[in-house]
């Protein structure tokens, strides 16, 4: 699951240093999905599924997410509302697709669909995984995750490898 999430994630162009923001329910694929964009040598910045649209922008904003895994219509609907104001998002890997059937799919990318696209490409971009995979190392970021903001805007907390190990 998620070396074929990682691959997949190199189809879309992630570099590494990229944030990528994921928002869902406690759910295996979000684990995943945090766990993908750190072989790739990205961010991610896990959301508050609940959170207001206005204030996942300013989360979005203010890492310079450039995509964002969601888990469905809801989460994704809250992105479009204000990705006309994000200067770096460029797209949403969306979990659950129920209810997006007539969506402009030109910035929207199933999430088992770019498995497979990791999958299909795996010749031509393993040797690049392996390479981030091996730069990884305690100091490299390995989440940034933002407060609730209940004493004024939420505050981005980056940790290390050697953070989250301690």
């Amino acid at each position: 699951e998620i070396h074929n999430l990682a691959l997949g994630l190199l189809t879309l162009g992630v570099n590494e240093g990229d944030h990528i923001a994921i928002v869902g329910r406690n759910r295996p694929y979000f684990y995943w999905a945090m766990v993908a964009a750190q072989c790739v040598g990205a961010v991610p910045v896990p959301l508050y599924k609940d959170a207001v649209a206005e204030e996942m922008a300013y989360v979005l904003e203010h890492c310079s997410a450039r995509f964002v895994v969601a888990e469905d219509q809801e989460q994704v609907d809250k992105i479009l509302d204000v990705m006309d104001g994000l200067n770096t998002l460029e797209g949403i890997v969306f979990l659950d697709a129920q209810g997006m059937r007539k969506y402009d799919k030109s910035a929207l990318f199933d999430y088992r669909e770019v498995q497979q696209n990791g999958l299909n490409a795996q010749s031509e971009l393993q040797a690049e995984l392996d390479k981030r995979i091996a730069a990884q190392g305690p100091d490299t970021t390995c989440v940034m995750l933002y407060t609730s903001g209940t004493t004024g805007r939420p505050k981005g907390v980056v940790l290390s490898n050697r953070n989250i190990i301690e």
